[in-house]
């Protein structure tokens, strides 16, 4: 038998490649990565190192691969003198593994289907109008984030789960701050036990008054023992910290790419037509998925002549696939009537987005109700976007318009 130890191949660490100030990106660095070193070594603000994956082809398999699972906040990177298991974890949706996650999507795959949110688009255009109707009477220019974009998918969320939309000035900076761990952890994970006692207090209130929502039927499927109690609190947790950040920051991203660009707003505006594949090639163009996705390994992979070595962290960086030239034609140009998209903004797999239908009708219905009530909006002259510079994901914290 061969004992000769392998040798150590010296692999450089790079910077976590981030969106240039003042823009959502993507980084200028994708392109030279899927080139030249489509598995790189970067070096995550937070201090932890990670595998780096920029093609296409690569992310495709590797964000359904077996032997990668999502790690909790509170579980990675790993600490000195912490056990996994020591503190209270975010495990949402996207940690569950095995019989747990696959009874938890059997109980929610009625809700969020096609025919389903397709019944509930009226209510959905109705929490738009409620939003709008200020703003259309108001004076200009206005805010279209704080105003619109991002109390609209909070609003549809809390409807749609049964989360009392009164309470958002209380968990969206808790979920936040979980969603935003890569740069703040330890703010992270001191926020990660106070969602869970929201989420659990928001069940046991359920079970007492139950009403027409996801949390509802998951406390009855509890009570029937098809979900255990820790999956509906996953569930829960999984609509406050992804449920809505990531469609604010789709919507924003959408909305300011087409009003920079007039002419794309005003041709997708008078083409109801192209509003189904215009609303894929946003969710392709927009690099809100900036890798955010870590993964870690639980055996090794070989990729690119190096290996992932098990308990390593690997980031599939989904914004840097959907712009992969050899699968999108210009895949760096916004191109409304691209027919063959097949995007990776819900990942693949078991672990794909179970919300994809939810998320494409708020795109669907926040444009529509853009178009009809403010058909003649613009970005406002003399005003400009704040940006969150510091996250990987960006999208505008603000958005001047005037109509």
């Amino acid at each position: 038998m061969n004992t000769t130890p392998e040798p150590v191949v010296d692999v450089p660490v790079i910077d976590m490649p981030l969106p240039p100030p003042g823009t959502m990106g993507p980084p200028e660095e994708y392109g030279r990565l899927r080139r030249e070193c489509p598995l790189a070594k970067v070096r995550l603000p937070i201090g932890a190192t990670a595998w780096y994956a920029t093609r296409y082809a690569d992310v495709k398999e590797l964000v359904a691969d077996s032997r990668l699972i999502r790690p909790s906040i509170t579980d990675w990177p790993p600490r000195p003198g912490r056990a996994p298991g020591d503190e209270p974890g975010l495990i949402t949706m996207m940690e569950l593994e095995g019989p747990r996650h696959a009874a938890l999507r059997r109980a929610l795959s009625e809700p969020f289907s096609v025919r389903s949110i397709r019944s509930r688009l009226p209510r959905i255009r109705q929490s738009a109008d409620r939003l709008l109707d200020p703003l259309v009477s108001g004076d200009q220019p206005g805010d279209l984030v704080v105003r619109f974009l991002e109390p609209f998918p909070v609003m549809v969320m809390c409807d749609l789960v049964g989360i009392p939309y009164e309470d958002s000035e209380y968990f969206l900076p808790k979920a936040d701050a979980a969603l935003g761990a890569l740069l703040t952890l330890e703010e992270g994970r001191e926020a990660t036990s106070q969602l869970r006692e929201y989420i659990t207090s928001l069940l046991d209130h359920k079970r007492r008054e139950p009403g027409d929502d996801m949390l509802s039927k998951l406390v009855r499927e509890w009570e029937r023992g098809t979900v255990d109690g820790e999956s509906a609190v996953s569930f829960g947790l999984s609509m406050l910290v992804a449920g809505y950040r990531t469609s604010t920051m789709f919507l924003a991203d959408s909305v300011h790419t087409l009003l920079a660009q007039p002419d794309q707003w005003d041709r997708l505006r008078d083409n109801a037509d192209l509003m189904p594949g215009a609303v894929e090639e946003l969710l392709r163009y927009m690099p809100v998925m900036n890798g955010v996705v870590v993964l870690r390994a639980v055996e090794d992979i070989e990729l690119h002549g190096r290996t992932i070595r098990v308990g390593d962290a690997v980031l599939p960086v989904l914004a840097a696939a959907n712009r992969d030239e050899s699968v999108f034609a210009d895949g760096d140009r916004l191109d409304l009537c691209r027919v063959d998209n097949p995007h990776l903004a819900f990942g693949r797999g078991a672990h794909n987005c179970i919300g994809s239908h939810l998320a494409r009708a708020e795109m669907t219905v926040c444009l529509e109700a853009l178009f009809d009530r403010l058909p003649d909006l613009r970005l406002a002259e003399g005003h400009h976007p704040i940006w969150e510079d510091e996250s990987p994901s960006k999208s505008p914290l603000t958005l001047p318009v005037s109509w």
